[in-house]
Formats: structure tokens, C-alpha cells, sequence
């Protein structure tokens, strides 16, 4: 309790109560200091500047008028200081008056207001016809009881700004933990939406190939309508499956690991086997990328394929890779626009979401990727860092 009356919290609910119990003690302290001081000193003795009870009575009010000094802590001490040359009983109320200005201004404005205290001292003693003391020992007890009165306030003080400033730092802490947690959240949303795009636009392409392909011929044998509905049926069980392992639903068996450059083959196999030409060399090392690495160049070629087929003149693309450890992982992928098809280029259509994704994907990996129309095919280009 001391210490919070010491250094309060402005915020706290329990604030106007720890004001009222602060006021409460510092009158109650100001006039027992004062009593004690007009009982000790001269004002009871014959002599004395006023009788001791219109002493006590000035005491008394300036007692009362410290319930001011939270709001006007230089206008009470200023109205009071002039009392301490007339009334022993106000020294109380001066002493807690300094106490609570040297709480909120600086050195500067304290001393001159010392200074004073000492002085109205002199004054006293000038005044009073039969002093019991010398002149030095008015102005040595009132030095000193003037001093610690004002070191207390600014120690007081410093431990204020103190515990103020530590209190700001823990909000800022508390405000940036709360920024990186949506962070967090936000790129993890970020990441999902990323890789449920990745997961499904490709597989949801194929079955789209595959059922375009039994639309417009007229005539199926059940030996091909079988391979088909197989096809569909195998590349939506195989999307339910990753999208799963993407966003964390237990599926009926154990998550897949992720695909990579190992994969790539399988991945142009499906393109291929859907009624996609792909014309595909991989001039990268038996030894190959890092798996962080090739995961990302299965997602960019696995888009590549996709947007060719969606956006290019017809069901084919051409797929390089190169590169080597110390320099970077070069994937390019092409596939042929005509007429139409070249006005509305995969950089143009449903917003370019997909060359997003690829452009987020090889940012993140330190990279650069370039995309668009040349001659009559559409060039994406990415080049992946690649550590030694």
C-alpha cells in the first residue's frame, strides 16, 4: 500500500480511492508535525508572534488546503510558504506542500521555494521577542527538514517516470506480441490459401481435361470410359487428400510427404496421361536441390501446368530445368498462344492469381520469376537461389 501511494497507477480502477487515502495521510501528517513543532518550539511561550491557538487555527487551514495541492501543487505551496513566518503549525502543511511540488516540477522551480522556507524561518525568529534559541538553530532545523521534504519528492519523482516508462515498455512489448501473432496467423492463412490453390487448381484441371475429353467424343468404348472415370476419380481422391494434409484434417491414411523434384516425373506423367503435350528436360544433378528448395520448383512447375492449360491456345507446354549447387535452380516454362488466347494471356485472366502465387513462392525463396507473352507463347521464367 505504501508503495503504491508512493507511485501510483494513473490507469487503475482503485485510483480514486489510493488519492483519498493519500490525502487523508498527508493532513493528518502535516498536523501532527505542526502540534508537535508548536509545542516544542516558541509559539507557547511568551513572546511568540500570535497566541498558539490562532497558531493552530492557521495550521489547520493550511492543512486543509493541501487537498488542492494534487491539482495546483504551485499554488498552494506558493500561498503557504508565507505562513511559515507568523505560524509554527503551518510548517506541517509547507513541508508536505514542498514534498508534493518537488513530485511534479523540477529542481529549478524547488529551490527558490526552499529557499523561502528557510527564510520565513528568519523571519519568525526576528519577530518573536524572546526567542528560547539561537537564530542558527531556527535556520539549521528548518534546512534540514526543508532538504529531505524535496529529495524525498524528486526521489519519489524519478521512480514515477521510472515505473511509468517500464509500464509503457510492457504495453509496447504486449502491443507487438499481439501484432506478431496476427501476423503469424495471417501469413499461415496466407500459406494455406497459397497451398490449397496449388493443390486444386492442378488436380481440378485434370478431372476438367478428363471430362472434356468424354463430352466431345461421341463415341466411348467402356474400356476408355473406365481408364477415365478412373482418372477423375483417382485426381479427386488424390486433391481431397493433399488439400487435407495442407490444412491439417486426419485423413483415412497416413499424410503423404510433400512433393519435390524427385515427384516432377509423376507430376509431368498426370499432365501427360490428362492429354497434355509436355516436352520435359531436367538438367539439374541425380544429387538435386535441397527439399525446401525442390518443393518450391514442383509448385511453380505444377501452376506452369496449369495455367497452360487453362489459358494457352492448346493442351501443351514445354518444362526445362537447370542449374547446379552455388549458383541457381533456372525453371522455364513455355506453352503456345494464338488469336484470342494471346490477348487474354495467363498474366490477364481471373486476375493473374495463380503468377501471384509464383511471384509470393520464389520472393520467399530469395528469388526472382519474370512472366509474359513473347512471340506467339506465353514465358515464365524463375530463378531459385541455390546454396552450395
Amino acid at each position: 500500500m505504501f508503495f503504491a501511494l508512493l507511485v501510483p497507477d494513473p490507469g487503475s480502477s482503485r485510483a480514486n480511492f489510493r488519492d483519498r487515502v493519500a490525502d487523508t495521510i498527508a493532513v493528518v501528517l502535516a498536523l501532527f508535525y505542526g502540534t508537535v513543532m508548536m509545542m516544542l518550539g516558541d509559539a507557547t511561550r511568551p513572546g511568540a508572534v500570535l497566541v498558539w491557538q490562532a497558531d493552530l487555527a492557521i495550521g489547520v487551514l493550511g492543512a486543509a488546503a493541501l487537498l488542492a495541492r494534487r491539482r495546483h501543487p504551485l499554488a498552494v505551496t506558493v500561498g503557504l510558504l508565507p505562513l511559515g513566518a507568523v505560524s509554527v503549525t503551518a510548517t506541517g502543511p509547507i513541508i508536505v506542500a514542498l514534498f508534493t511540488l518537488a513530485i511534479r516540477r523540477r529542481p529549478p522551480v524547488l529551490l527558490p521555494a526552499g529557499v523561502v522556507n528557510i527564510g520565513t524561518g528568519a523571519v519568525y525568529f526576528l519577530l518573536h521577542d524572546n526567542p528560547a534559541s539561537g537564530l542558527w538553530m531556527d535556520l539549521v532545523v528548518r534546512s534540514v527538514i526543508t532538504a529531505a521534504a524535496l529529495g524525498w519528492g524528486l526521489f519519489v519523482q524519478a521512480n514515477r517516470r521510472l515505473t511509468t516508462s517500464l509500464r509503457d515498455h510492457a504495453a509496447r512489448l504486449e502491443a507487438e506480441q499481439t501484432l506478431r501473432e496476427e501476423k503469424a496467423r495471417l501469413t499461415e492463412r496466407a500459406r494455406i490459401a497459397r497451398e490449397t490453390h496449388d493443390v486444386l487448381a492442378h488436380r481440378m484441371s485434370l478431372i476438367s481435361l478428363h471430362a472434356g475429353a468424354l463430352e466431345v467424343r461421341a463415341a466411348v468404348s467402356p474400356e476408355e470410359l473406365s481408364i477415365a472415370a478412373g482418372a477423375i476419380r483417382s485426381s479427386a481422391h488424390e486433391a481431397l487428400e493433399e488439400l487435407r494434409s495442407v490444412i491439417g484434417v486426419p485423413s483415412s491414411r497416413p499424410e503423404p510427404p510433400q512433393p519435390g523434384l524427385a515427384d516432377m516425373g509423376d507430376l509431368i506423367s498426370n499432365a501427360r496421361a490428362a492429354g497434355m503435350t509436355v516436352d520435359y528436360v531436367n538438367g539439374v544433378p541425380a544429387d538435386g536441390p535441397p527439399a525446401q528448395l525442390g518443393r518450391t520448383a514442383y509448385r511453380i512447375v505444377q501452376e506452369g501446368l496449369t495455367n497452360a492449360h487453362r489459358h494457352g491456345s492448346g493442351p501443351a507446354a514445354t518444362v526445362r530445368l537447370a542449374g547446379e549447387a552455388g549458383r541457381v535452380l533456372r525453371i522455364t516454362i513455355i506453352n503456345p498462344l494464338s488469336g484470342t488466347a494471346h490477348a487474354r494471356s495467363p498474366g490477364h485472366v481471373s486476375g493473374g492469381r495463380g503468377l501471384v502465387g509464383i511471384g509470393e513462392r520464389v520472393a520467399l525463396a530469395g528469388g526472382h520469376v519474370t512472366h509474359g507473352p513473347v512471340r506467339d507463347a506465353f514465358h515464365l521464367e524463375a530463378e531459385l537461389p541455390w546454396p552450395a
